[in-house]
């Protein structure tokens, strides 16, 4: 990946050509980023972009790096929006928007889509305002979604998403050393005695913001499903489903108002 970025070689050059020369003038730079490798620092860091849903990301220290399984969160998403009989430009509201790739992600899919995006973090922030520069996209604010009986006078939304943190903190053991010490703990991890805190604040922002007939749907821990799906059941939320990633590990909740 660091020499397809930097030398426009092909993922495979390295093995039918493997002669190919490094140019003098790039050696200083690739040692550098193979010397952040070593270190643990994730390769999206080093690139300072991460694909994904077909889109080119900007990513750095302070912002989670997306992952291939939120895909799927928008792939439901748009297909929730373009399942609804709206005589009007859909609203879409993204809590913990983090680098803002499912926000942008859902806007370049539905064009007249209006989305907000929400985080805490003043940095991710940064990166999510700064996410394809001159192209109009979503709104991106600074809130804290666990304050959820806070003033937010930008009305009601047809869907809510969200892909909070809930990696409990006992399953840090589990974790590869280029996410614990490089990627934000606070958009990662939850306390143990209260995994669903999030979820209960989505489910409030829901009750508050989800008009009649919206749909919402968020990634959860796969060790959680039932508990998590049961947050939005009892918040009075209808049709809540779990859903299923690539692997068939519950990784979603699907809900509407």
């Amino acid at each position: 990946m660091l020499c397809a970025e930097k030398l426009g070689t092909t993922s495979y050059t390295h093995i039918v050509e493997p002669q190919t020369p490094v140019p003098d003038d790039r050696l200083a730079e690739l040692e550098e980023d193979l010397r952040r490798l070593a270190g643990g620092e994730p390769i999206q860091y080093v690139l300072g972009v991460a694909e994904f849903c077909g889109h080119r990301f900007a990513v750095g220290p302070g912002v989670l790096v997306p992952r291939p399984e939120t895909e799927l969160l928008v792939a439901d998403a748009v297909r929730l929006l373009r399942e609804m009989d709206l005589d009007r430009a859909p609203r879409v509201l993204d809590l913990c928007t983090g680098s803002g790739c499912i926000a942008w992600s859902v806007a370049r899919e539905v064009h007249d889509a209006e989305v907000i995006g929400v985080d805490l973090s003043e940095k991710a922030l940064g990166y999510a305002r700064g996410q394809f520069p001159g192209e109009a996209g979503p709104t991106f604010l600074q809130a804290d979604v666990l304050d959820t009986e806070q003033d937010f006078p930008y009305g009601t939304f047809d869907l809510i998403v969200s892909n909070p943190p809930y990696v409990l903190e006992r399953e840090r053991a589990q974790m590869r050393r280029n996410v614990l010490e490089h990627e934000p703990a606070m958009a990662l991890f939850v306390p143990d005695d209260d995994p669903l805190r999030f979820y209960r604040a989505v489910a409030r922002w829901a009750q508050r913001f989800l008009r009649p007939g919206g749909a919402g749907v968020v990634e959860i821990n796969e060790t959680l499903g039932p508990e998590t799906a049961a947050v939005f059941r009892d918040a009075g939320l209808k049709n809540v489903q779990t859903v299923p990633d690539f692997f068939e590990k519950i990784r979603f909740v699907r809900f509407s108002a």
